[in-house]
């Protein structure tokens, strides 16, 4: 699969070939909606228990006689109503930490590579130099390039300084190291932008 490869200043830089393993597969639903919800529930945090009744470390003697004492017949001091006793319907923990296998990862992310090359969603840049870390003047170029409402920018090992200076202000615009690429943020995206650094990194993380 051949896509042409353009700089900020919309200027053609020929040709590159992509690998049709990585970005040529046919997209399943099934698959992608399996990556997405195990990434999602890899995000949640787990609840800090707290101490019910039978977790607190306090005597369980009756402290006091069943009648005449003109108080309520209370049992013993771990009751949810005096201080120091458990707490009544705390939060419990709860396992968050869901498992998925490796193969079906991958394929998840090829696939969702897949989907924006076919739906011609995909911009592969030379680079992401910037003449100027200016905000209004990468937006300005950006709109010439017309990435759409949203942009995943997603760069080599290491990002452009510039350019993530410039675009920090941009809500329409994620940009991410190849290493962080991910199923989640290439489907939410209108628009997936890979420079050459970041195919290279791609191919290889696949192939090695």
């Amino acid at each position: 699969m051949k896509v042409k490869v353009q700089t900020l200043d919309a200027q053609g830089k020929g040709d590159i070939e992509l690998n049709d393993a990585i970005f040529g597969v046919e997209p399943r639903a099934d698959i992608l909606h399996r990556v997405v919800t195990w990434q999602l529930e890899k995000r949640r945090g787990t609840a800090r228990a707290a101490r019910e009744r039978s977790d607190v470390a306090r005597t369980g003697k009756k402290f006091g006689r069943q009648k005449g004492g003109g108080t309520a017949r209370h049992g013993d001091r771990r009751a949810p109503i005096f201080i120091g006793g458990g707490k009544a319907h705390g939060p419990r923990v709860r396992d968050f930490n869901p498992s998925l296998n490796k193969k079906i990862r991958a394929l998840g992310l090829k696939m969702a590579l897949s989907s924006k090359a076919r739906d011609g969603k995909l911009v592969v840049m030379e680079n992401l130099d910037v003449k100027e870390s200016k905000t209004k003047a990468l937006k300005d170029q950006l709109g010439k390039l017309g990435f759409g409402k949203t942009a995943l920018v997603i760069d080599g090992d290491a990002l452009n300084v510039g350019f993530a200076l410039a675009s920090s202000n941009l809500r329409e615009i994620n940009l991410l190291p190849a290493v962080g690429a991910n199923v989640y943020d290439i489907l939410k995206a209108e628009t997936l932008v890979l420079t050459r650094a970041a195919v290279e990194k791609l191919e290889a993380r696949f192939n090695g």
